[in-house]
């Protein structure tokens, strides 16, 4: 972790942070529009309204994140490739193909864990959430493959800029400036606690959705938290230790197990 605040300025870091996570708006709010069903829509909205609004919702977390990164993140050495690149002399395939291995190799095998662990999970929360993360209903190999853009551009790259560029890197610079130990950077306790709480955050997102379809329970809500959380630990120590970029390859690898699994659950059903 270098600890600067030169390179690109703070519009053009804010900018190119913010066009990287528009792709995957984009991926959340065709599939929501194409596979929402009528009878799911909220009553008052119609299915292009219920689209856009969630894809506007998203749009003002990421430039809230987005926002708070540009101004935190080189303040404390945390550093993206492509958001840097006038920094990283344009070089970002250079930079970052060391990087791709372990990212990719703790995406999968984070993937497989949670996996693993939610199986270990379901006897406490069978009578409360009769699935596992591979799903419980009976989708198609369409349905599957609907969602894999949203599973790799909205969850690997625009969720690690909110996540891991807005909130850690803010998490970071905050308890950094707490601790009174400026001249120094930020302390490996200060950057733990960021990504812990950055993770435990990262897990309470995920009820909302969950309490549309089911009622949340203390298993249920200690289950979903505790199985994003521990993803949200692997991303976190990767932007920490290597770059932005190294945990989203992480994050989007993170999904190509559960693809593949539920692409399994569509033939045996």
């Amino acid at each position: 972790m270098s600890l600067t605040s030169n390179g690109p300025s703070f519009g053009k870091r804010f900018g190119v942070a913010l066009l990287l996570g528009i792709p995957g708006i984009v991926a959340l709010v065709g599939y929501i529009y194409f596979t929402t069903p009528e009878a799911a829509v909220p009553p008052g909205l119609s299915l292009p309204l219920l689209a856009v609004s969630s894809g506007v919702n998203s749009l003002l977390f990421l430039g809230v994140a987005c926002l708070l990164g540009a101004y935190a993140a080189p303040r404390v050495g945390l550093q993206s490739y492509a958001i840097n690149r006038e920094e990283t002399g344009g070089g970002i395939w250079q930079r970052l193909r060391g990087d791709v291995g372990l990212a990719v190799g703790i995406g999968i095998i984070g993937g497989i864990l949670i996996v693993v662990l939610d199986a270990m999970m379901m006897p406490f929360v069978a009578q409360d959430l009769p699935q596992t993360v591979i799903g419980a209903t009976r989708p198609t190999v369409l349905d599957v493959l609907a969602y894999v853009p949203v599973r790799f551009l909205y969850g690997g790259i625009t969720e690690e800029l909110m996540l891991r560029f807005g909130l850690m890197s803010v998490l970071v610079f905050v308890g950094w400036r707490i601790t009174g130990r400026r001249a120094d950077g930020p302390q490996p306790a200060v950057v733990w606690a960021a990504i812990v709480v950055a993770a435990v955050l990262f897990g309470l997102g995920h009820l909302p959705a969950l309490a549309q379809s089911v009622a949340l329970t203390p298993a249920l809500i200690v289950r979903t938290v505790l199985l994003n959380a521990v993803a949200g630990i692997l991303f976190g120590w990767l932007y920490w230790q290597r770059s932005l970029e190294a945990a989203m390859m992480a994050h989007a690898s993170f999904h190509v197990p559960l693809v593949v699994l539920s692409l399994v659950q569509v033939a045996l059903l």
